[in-house]
């Protein structure tokens, strides 16, 4: 399974709290999936459940599943204050990225060009030479 999670930081305190969560470390992660979550829809507007998009289960699961994370990459939105001083001081994990949280949370922020772009760069296909 991989993992692509987005995280609003409301401080910089609350972001090096989430970066400590998602450190990389040298055993495997496992992701903890109940039924009530397999079964919900994957978006707003979409009925799909969960469980169906993922590829892993053949028939509608009834008990919670435990599976293991692949590869995990995190967006972090931090406040534009911090963004600013956060981006001159500090050195990103190669599986961290990081934008300004209003630009995150705007009206139709899933059309920024600048956004999407991030995101695709996040994406694990990424880093692969498609000709």
């Amino acid at each position: 399974m991989d993992i692509f999670a987005i995280e609003a930081c409301s401080t910089t305190q609350n972001l090096l709290d989430k970066r400590s969560r998602f450190a990389p470390s040298t055993h495997s992660m496992l992701a903890y999936c109940p039924v009530p979550w397999l079964l919900a829809p994957v978006m707003e507007g979409d009925s799909t459940p969960r469980w169906r998009v993922t590829g892993i289960f053949r028939d509608q699961p009834t008990q919670a599943a435990t599976l293991p994370v692949r590869e995990m990459r995190v967006l972090y939105g931090l406040k534009s204050r911090d963004y600013t001083g956060f981006m001159r001081t500090q050195l990103p994990h190669a599986h961290e990225f990081f934008m300004p949280l209003e630009t995150l949370t705007e009206e139709n922020s899933e059309l920024n060009p600048a956004l999407r772009a991030l995101v695709k760069r996040a994406s694990i296909t990424a880093n692969f030479l498609r000709c």
